[in-house]
């Protein structure tokens, strides 16, 4: 809300009319002043016995009862308090009222948290979970740094706000912006599923084929024996030794049957052969649209944007003239993966990672931008980024070889799991096949390790 210096509203993000509140409208032309809050206490001042009165009296969950009685706290400050405390924030605040000690201790916590806010000895700060702003705070929230979040301290609040909602924005517009990627790939995606189940049902139909073949076999070997006219014969299956019942066309004789028989299995073995062959292409056409999901999640700029477009466009999964923001030409398209580059990491100990964007950028990473000394990282059987681990000539200790592991788990589909399988290897054992689609390799001998996913203990570079 930007007032001038008599506290007259010039204007806000967000205009609130009377018809929104009618405790305070924020409109251009009208006096700022303070909501009241006269139904809750003021937590700079509140005592010990009116702590209790009020906030541990209140059915209803300790930190919830917390930040609705005392004006100024958010939830998550409130969650906080009852982490500092040892108490668990979920259960009823009436229930610690049973032990006047664990009450006393509760309230003692939250005066000496309210101490530093008193004193000024704030710490802005804000809360990232797996590198992407989720909080922020005037102070460090210790329930979420001890649970996996990380902290980018800040100068100022201005500066943190400023920062922590630029971001925001930022997420907001390639959200927007991604829209129609993410139905485009909805509905690939749902396509060629559907296209991969029928392929199985194709599949599972032929699974008789070399029975009909060994019924031909076996009619051809005995049929000479055999009196015409009948509906089956049991006959010794020289494969297993058993005995097998055969059914038989009465109007045809056993060798014409046995024609029958090879027919019918000549037609289900091209049918496996081509069903087969065509269920690998749609296994990897999944494989391919499920990295592009990937990357379309990790996007954070409008580049990031324009090159999983294109990469769709030249897929066919965007006809052309259809999306006017897509790149035009091939030539534009490595030109924006060049200046884009691929994220950069540094460990402790100077080595250099590198990680793909995209499709396209992973078969430059690994084909244009690595040596062949240089070791390759990718989650087991899943989408993810090729990693890069730079060489340089250097041993490597076995802590960089892990942190590559939790680099590659990070950016992969898996990046929420607690423990991931990772394949790496020497860069020069990875080919990629002719033909190929974007970021598809193989490889056929290479080490396995078990990473968690994460970014410690490594520092981004630009």
């Amino acid at each position: 809300i930007f007032c001038d210096e008599d506290m007259t509203i010039i204007d806000s993000i967000k205009r609130v009319p009377s018809s929104v509140s009618s405790v305070r409208e924020v409109l251009p032309g009208r006096k700022y002043f303070i909501a009241r809050t006269s139904e809750k206490s003021d937590p700079c001042v509140t005592g010990e016995q009116e702590f209790k009165n009020t906030v541990l009296k209140t059915p209803k969950p300790l930190y919830e009862a917390i930040y609705s009685n005392l004006t100024g706290l958010s939830p998550m400050i409130a969650n906080e308090i009852c982490y500092r405390a040892g108490s668990d924030p979920d259960v009823s605040a009436q229930e610690f009222l049973a032990d006047d000690d664990i009450a006393t201790h509760i309230y003692r916590t939250f005066s000496r948290f309210m101490e530093v806010i008193v004193n000024s000895e704030f710490e802005p700060g804000i809360v990232c979970k797996n590198g992407i702003p989720c909080e922020f705070a005037a102070i460090r929230p210790l329930h979420l740094l001890e649970n996996g979040c990380t902290w980018e301290p800040f100068e100022s609040i201005s500066l943190m706000l400023e920062t922590y909602y630029a971001s925001k924005a930022s997420s907001t517009r390639i959200h927007q912006r991604s829209q129609d990627l993410t139905k485009i790939l909805a509905n690939a995606v749902s396509r060629t599923a559907k296209k991969f189940d029928l392929q199985i049902k194709q599949l599972e139909s032929t699974e008789k084929r070399d029975k009909y073949r060994i019924y031909g076999e076996l009619l051809t070997t005995y049929g000479y024996s055999l009196e015409p006219g009948i509906k089956s014969a049991t006959l010794n299956n020289y494969y297993t030794g058993e005995d097998i019942t055969i059914p038989l066309d009465p109007q045809m004789s056993a060798i014409e049957n046995a024609k029958s028989y090879f027919n019918r299995y000549s037609k289900l073995k091209r049918t496996f052969e081509a069903v087969s062959e065509q269920l690998e292409q749609t296994k990897e056409e999944l494989s391919h649209l499920e990295s592009v999901k990937l990357y379309l999640e990790n996007a954070t700029t409008e580049d990031d944007l324009d090159q999983i477009r294109t990469e769709l466009h030249q897929a066919g999964y965007i006809k052309s003239g259809g999306h006017p923001t897509k790149q035009k030409s091939g030539s534009g398209q490595k030109n924006r993966t060049k200046a884009l580059g691929p994220w950069h990491y540094v460990t402790e100990d100077g080595f250099h990672l590198y990680v793909g964007r995209n499709n396209f950028q992973n078969d430059e990473l690994t084909f244009r931008m690595s040596s062949g000394n240089d070791w390759w990282f990718h989650v087991k059987a899943n989408a993810g980024s090729h990693v890069i681990l730079k060489s340089e000539g250097r041993e490597i200790p076995d802590r960089v070889f892990e942190q590559a592991g939790a680099l590659a788990a990070y950016y992969s589909k898996c990046r929420d799991n607690e423990k991931v399988e990772i394949d790496y290897l020497e860069k020069k054992n990875v080919k990629k096949p002719n033909g190929s689609k974007p970021g598809f390799v193989v490889y056929y001998s290479n080490y396995s390790l078990v990473a968690k996913p994460g970014i410690d203990g490594l520092r981004q570079e630009d």
